[in-house]
């Protein structure tokens, strides 16, 4: 994702922070509506909704140890989200987006080409759990394919802004960037990851100890990740299957060696200085 400044307005229709959300990034025609679920009642008074747009459902999965999300479009978003709301468990937020503009709003093959690239994306990049058939694909212009894939961009922004980063990369450096790789090895586990804005990334490769320690708090978390395939036994030694993020040091050091442990201690730098030396004093 492209880093520069930007100005993003976000209008609270209802003073609430934590309810309903309009954000935009105010040189972008895209606006997007963030509803909580226990909200949902109230947005049928709202006129935005009513329009053609794309929409994200976001959750939990009690079987999947990783946030759920489910992307689909409509020609009238609230008619689409009513139907989700009375068929559809997992989801807790959605995130709808339609144009501010009323003389430039979606077609509903503008809206087909967004959600079948939204989905790819969000397969490829793999942060959170889908599951839902392939979006059928549809044709659009050329031009109007690059206009598309410009607001597809302004979607990234917002949907991260808004507490949903979809479309992030989880590693925010290098790992040829020595300064920000933390390691926490012994003679039976080794681990290296990042320490970012949402907690800790532990990297693909990094192994874990076999055995759990009885006074373990986390076990039910390391069986999932276990059973979902994110810790694999591959030669004898568990090891993460891919990359992860944890919500902080500690849970991502306490799962890597088996027991409870303090992660500002346990994550070190080449040089040996702990991840508290270096952000925290």
């Amino acid at each position: 994702m492209e880093k520069r400044p930007r100005t993003i307005q976000i209008f609270l229709p209802y003073g609430s922070p934590r309810g309903i959300k309009i954000a935009e990034i105010t040189n972008r025609t895209v606006q997007a509506i963030l509803i909580p679920r226990n909200e949902f009642n109230r947005i049928s008074e709202r006129h935005e909704i009513q329009n053609v747009g794309i929409y994200f459902l976001f959750g939990h999965d009690e079987e999947n140890s990783k946030p759920q999300v489910y992307i689909g479009e409509a020609e009238n978003c609230y008619k689409r989200l009513n139907t989700h709301n009375k068929e559809k468990d997992f989801w807790e937020v959605v995130v709808v987006f339609v144009t501010n503009n009323p003389q430039n709003q979606f077609t509903k093959s503008d809206v087909k080409y967004l959600e079948n690239l939204s989905y790819l994306k969000a397969v490829e990049n793999n942060r959170f759990y889908i599951n839902q058939t392939i979006p059928q694909q549809t044709f659009v212009p050329e031009w109007r394919k690059a206009d598309l894939e410009d607001i597809f961009n302004t979607i990234k922004i917002l949907l991260s802004t808004l507490g949903y980063p979809l479309y992030e990369s989880m590693r925010k450096v290098s790992e040829t960037d020595e300064s920000e790789i933390y390691f926490c090895s012994n003679n039976e586990v080794s681990a290296k990851g990042e320490y970012n804005e949402e907690g800790f990334i532990v990297f693909k490769g990094s192994s874990v100890r076999p055995l759990t320690t009885k006074a373990f708090k986390a076990k039910s978390k390391r069986d999932k990740l276990i059973e979902d395939k994110v810790i694999i036994e591959k030669d004898g030694k568990f090891i993460f299957y891919e990359d992860y993020q944890f919500t902080s040091p500690s849970l991502a050091a306490s799962i890597v060696l088996g027991r409870n442990q303090n992660g500002w201690i346990a994550w070190k730098n080449k040089a040996g200085k702990t991840l508290d030396e270096i952000k925290r004093q």
